[in-house]
């Protein structure tokens, strides 16, 4: 009787774990909108807890840690906004202006040989397409300023944006300075007879996390870097832009030295009008490449196991169809919850009478 007693309580609290589970599912896709700038803050909060960790190991309160590294974040998010962004504004506006001109070019050099193979010039008309890019960057400039006549009606969507703003920086002092605690407070929450296999999934969780978001980063930034110097170098006129493209996609492998080569390639042939630039370019994509090879993904990405880059792609593309923009920042997260879970499943069940 005892038995047949604690098995109903048990299939009681499963059935009521599965609907906690869907109800906070439910919820969380509802309100995605508004927790957008909770989880900004919340992963600006996990990138620089360790940075306070290791300062408070220089006997510096916790207080003074987090004040010390939230005031080089934001420091580095304002120069982003203020600095990086009109500058690639501009770099795109120059793209767009110059296009009419690349396409002349490209046009006149296929001209050529589309009349030694015996096909019609007329075949490659790319007056259409000039037309149309002129068009569509005419609606550009009028799209924009009919969002910013609207945000500046709207008080309300205004009102959001500053109170995001705002609320950010503030959420992630509060969130730096009490992750600690807060991660304690979660532990103490664990069923006991389980505590010890969450905590060790957590843990290998936080190392998959670490090593590829953490070390990706400060990889993606120094190519960023190294590619636009290097471009600059060559006299590009996009090299920030270009730059800055090929260091984000470069998250996978191989894809960002593919994308540089080929755009910054076909930028400096149009701009230049000849192949020797083109070849500065690839010296300076393999320069990049071996420097990041030797140095940079050895030095911040070290040998922990991170995310297949095919995991990757997916991730973020189902995050961001489900979620929209709130899904995109969860979505590594929760791609390294998964492997995990996926890792230690496939070890249990090669462990299994089942697959023995």
């Amino acid at each position: 009787m005892a038995a047949v007693q604690a098995n109903k309580m048990s299939d009681i609290n499963k059935l009521i774990l599965v609907i906690v589970v869907i109800v906070s599912g439910w919820l969380f896709y509802q309100l995605s909108p508004v927790l957008m700038p909770f989880f900004i803050a919340a992963l600006l909060a996990y990138l620089g807890d360790p940075l306070v960790d290791k300062l408070e190991t220089w006997k510096l309160s916790r207080t003074i840690s987090v004040t010390l590294v939230f005031s080089v974040l934001f420091l580095v998010v304002s120069i982003m906004l203020l600095v990086l962004l009109p500058l690639l504004s501009a770099q795109v506006a120059k793209l767009f202006t110059n296009l009419p001109g690349y396409l002349t070019t490209l046009q006149k050099l296929i001209e050529p040989w589309l009349i030694s193979v015996g096909l019609p010039t007329d075949v490659l008309n790319l007056q259409t397409l000039k037309q149309a890019l002129s068009n569509y960057w005419s609606q550009v400039g009028q799209v924009a300023g009919g969002v910013f006549n609207y945000m500046t009606r709207s008080g309300m969507v205004l009102l959001q944006w500053v109170g995001n703003l705002v609320l950010i920086p503030v959420l992630t002092f509060y969130l730096l300075r009490d992750w600690d605690v807060l991660v304690a407070r979660f532990r103490e929450l664990l069923p006991r007879r389980y505590s010890g296999t969450f905590i060790q999934m957590s843990l290998e969780c936080d190392d998959m996390l670490a090593g590829f978001i953490r070390g990706q980063l400060m990889v993606m930034f120094a190519l960023a870097v190294i590619y636009t110097v290097g471009l600059t170098l060559i006299g590009l006129e996009l090299a920030l832009l270009l730059g800055v493209i090929a260091g984000v996609v470069s998250f996978v492998p191989y894809l960002g030295l593919i994308v540089g080569i080929v755009l910054a390639g076909l930028a400096a042939f149009f701009q230049f009008g000849e192949w020797l630039p083109v070849l500065y370019v690839a010296i300076v994509f393999a320069a990049a490449q071996a420097i990041e090879g030797m140095v940079l993904t050895p030095r911040f990405v070290g040998e922990r196991i991170g995310l297949h880059p095919v995991a990757v792609i997916f991730a973020v593309l189902a995050g961001g169809q489900l979620f929209g923009f709130t899904g995109v920042l969860l979505a590594l997260p929760v791609a390294a919850v998964v492997m995990v879970l996926l890792r230690h499943a496939h070890q249990r069940y090669v462990a299994s009478h089942l697959y023995s």
